[in-house]
């Protein structure tokens, strides 16, 4: 008696998944790429940055950008994570796109609306790593055979 092993059937719930993973990973790289760059910026203490008076969450800027630049270290590594589909990484994901939501809701009057802009991608993307349930998921560096892929001009069989 020989045992057959089959692949699950791809369903469109499955892609849908797999799609919101990938686009929650590669936001997450642009955030950290970005968080990085405004961390040298500001380490670099750049006249780009508005210095304001009575700030309740004061702040040096130097200290700001090695916030923004360790933030945007960690977001480019679990970026990569998530494109395994890794656990780890949706977990950490969440947890790094809510530290850079409120180092950027604290960094706010330095630099408006791109602090803003920043709060709006890391919301999507955790709204994207906290709707995909973990076993909908397929691995984003797995490659289909080919008989799997189906072209946009072919039909889908009759089920």
């Amino acid at each position: 008696m020989t045992a057959t092993h089959t692949r699950p059937e791809h369903t469109a719930k499955q892609e849908w998944a797999t799609g919101l993973t990938a686009f929650a990973a590669v936001m997450l790289f642009l955030v950290g790429l970005l968080d990085i760059f405004r961390g040298i910026m500001a380490i670099a203490e750049d006249d780009i940055f508005l210095t304001t008076r009575n700030y309740v969450f004061e702040f040096d800027l130097t200290g700001w950008g090695w916030v923004h630049l360790a933030l945007g270290a960690v977001a480019v590594i679990v970026s990569f994570g998530l494109l395994r589909t890794a656990t780890w990484a949706r977990v950490t994901g969440v947890a790094i796109a809510c530290l850079v939501i409120i180092a950027n809701f604290l960094s706010l009057p330095y630099y408006p609306v791109w602090s803003l802009v920043m709060i709006t991608i890391s919301g999507f993307i955790i709204w994207a790593l906290c709707v995909v349930q973990r076993g909908n998921l397929f691995d984003l560096s797995e490659e289909r055979p080919v008989h799997e892929e189906r072209r946009p001009y072919e039909k889908r069989p009759p089920a």
